[in-house]
């Protein structure tokens, strides 16, 4: 079994990323339905987006005309419903978006289970960065109890995962002053650049986050597919 990582180029719509990722799902649904068909193997999207802010299944619907303007923000940010978990958040240029999609069962996890291993990645990454982070009692990943580096949510079908994470490396941290982040009031967002580290690309660090990933999977090779989103 290899680990399929593709690397979406640029700065890129949310939107567009999210077909994507959909293709890649319903391949792992359908191999579920036909189990003769080739096997897929375990996939990790990486890629940073334009301006986005997304909420999650819990706050589907429920956001006002009013407060979408607010945070779109005259056009400069967009507003968009995801099937994840979680509630609303940001997504921007600098920081690295980690969608894997894989069969909980195949790995024997549940989706408890692969929350905490995304946690773990999330650490062991920062970790090779030095900087130190934290899981506390919020999901996520903190350097502190009160500032976050990295926001978690995921969706599942079948125990085909979708989603996933947000971890800020240089992120324009104004961007969440317009939201209660994740929704937890009183806290902040982080980022490399505000704990001083400047890593030399977003693509070391995503490099970085797959390997970490992988090795918690105990799958060895990775398969690098670079994808011009323009294809898509």
């Amino acid at each position: 079994m290899k680990f399929r990582h593709i690397s979406v180029p640029g700065i890129v719509d949310y939107k567009t990323v999210a077909r994507l990722q959909e293709q890649i799902v319903k391949s792992f649904l359908s191999f579920k339905a036909n189990p003769e068909s080739d096997v897929p193997n375990p996939t990790i999207i990486t890629t940073q987006f334009k301006n986005v802010y997304t909420c999650g299944r819990r706050e589907t619907g429920k956001m006002s005309q009013e407060q979408r303007d607010y945070l779109t923000s005259d056009g400069k940010a967009e507003f968009v419903e995801a099937m994840r978990g979680g509630q609303t958040t940001f997504h921007g240029p600098g920081q690295l978006v980690a969608y894997p999609i894989i069969d909980l069962k195949r790995h024997n996890l549940s989706p408890r289970s692969y929350v905490c291993l995304l946690e773990k990645t999330l650490i062991s990454t920062c970790g090779r960065f030095g900087i130190k982070a934290i899981t506390t009692e919020n999901t996520g990943v903190w350097t502190s109890p009160d500032d976050k580096i990295a926001a978690i949510g995921i969706h599942c079908r079948r125990n085909i995962t979708s989603h996933g994470i947000g971890l800020n490396v240089s992120t324009d941290l104004f961007w969440f002053n317009r939201i209660v982040a994740c929704g937890l009031e009183g806290k902040r967002t982080t980022s490399f650049l505000n704990e001083g580290v400047r890593p030399a690309s977003l693509d070391i660090v995503a490099a970085t986050f797959v390997a970490e990933f992988s090795s918690r999977l105990g799958i060895k090779g990775i398969i690098l597919d670079a994808i011009d989103i323009k294809e898509q």
